[in-house]
Order: structure tokens, then sequence, then C-alpha cells
């Protein structure tokens, strides 16, 4: 796919425009603040840690390479100019390469407007053309919201990880959704 190839638009529950489109070298600075302050609000995201911006360079260089080689789908959301979300899907090799794994995450402030859903919706669209059959996903315990988001899309808690996630010091299971989706 082509950097920056606009997939949709729609209205979000609040009447902003939203743009789904594919990443473009031009987000990198927008994409370094999405990361850093997903971690400095300590979302419930794989990342803890704040990157700089070389290795936001390297992120975004693998990323584009693999999006326009169709090696994986990535889906980005902006509202007003701004890239708000993010959502990637990742197909696995050999003979899991029907199954694609999935990784989302949305700004403060622009989460409970339907942007997850859509963005969901557009990258499973996207991976069928990759040949993606099933997607999976991890998803903190504790993370309701999202959980809520993934079974509104038809996704199914089908597994966990105990003690997958260390949050705060303490301890909770990473829960496994899947959906078929072709």
């Amino acid at each position: 796919m082509k950097e920056g190839t606009i997939y949709s638009s729609f209205a979000a529950r609040d009447g902003r425009t939203v743009t789904l489109r594919a990443p473009k070298w031009g987000d990198l600075d927008e994409m370094l603040y999405f990361i850093n302050s997903l971690v400095e609000e300590k979302a419930m995201i794989m990342m803890n840690e704040k990157q700089t911006r070389d290795s936001e360079i390297g992120w975004i260089s693998q990323l584009l390479g693999s999006v326009e080689k169709d090696k994986m789908v990535a889906v980005v959301a902006e509202v007003d100019g701004r890239l708000v979300g993010s959502c990637e899907i990742t197909p696995k090799r050999g003979y899991l390469s029907h199954l694609g794994s999935l990784g989302i995450s949305l700004l403060a402030g622009y989460r409970e407007l339907g942007i997850g859903q859509e963005m969901v919706l557009e990258a499973e669209k996207q991976a069928k053309r990759l040949g993606v059959e099933v997607v999976d996903l991890e998803v903190f315990e504790a993370n309701k919201r999202a959980i809520h988001v993934y079974e509104k899309v038809g996704y199914k808690i089908t597994g966990r990880i105990p003690d997958a996630v260390k949050w705060e010091g303490a301890y909770m299971d990473a829960l496994i959704m899947t959906k078929r989706i072709a």
C-alpha cells in the first residue's frame, strides 16, 4: 500500500470528521508525540518507555517499508489534521500466515467516539488483501474499555496468559482474543 493512501472518512460520535489512512513519513513527529503521550499517560499498551526521535525514525522506516511491500497493514486516524490513533495487523509466517496480530492505540480525548472500532474494521478489511483470515490480539485484563470495543466488533476471549503483565508493581493476566475475518 502506498504511504498516505486514504482508506475512508467518517463522523465520530462527537461530530468531528475522522480520516483513516496509511501512515506516511510526514507523520514522524506526530507519531513520536503520540507514543510518548501514551507512555506518559500510562495507557494500557505494551510500550512503557518514551521513545527518542532516532528510535522513532527507525520504527517508522520499518513500518512504511513493511506496509509498502504488503507485509503488514497500518491504519492511522487523523482528526483536524492531528494523528490520534494507530492500528496495525501483522501477518505471521509459514503455516501461520493466515493469522495476523492486531495492535491499536488512541490518544486520550479520542476514545469512546467510535474511532477505535472503525480503525479495527478498516485494518481487518485491508488485512484480507494480504490473505489474513484470523486476527488475534492480547489485551490487559483490566482494560475493560478495550475489551468492550473488541467484543463489539466480534472478537472473543479464547485464552489468557497468567501474570503476563506487570502493571505498577502488580501482576495481571493478558487476555487473548481472536476473530475470523475471512
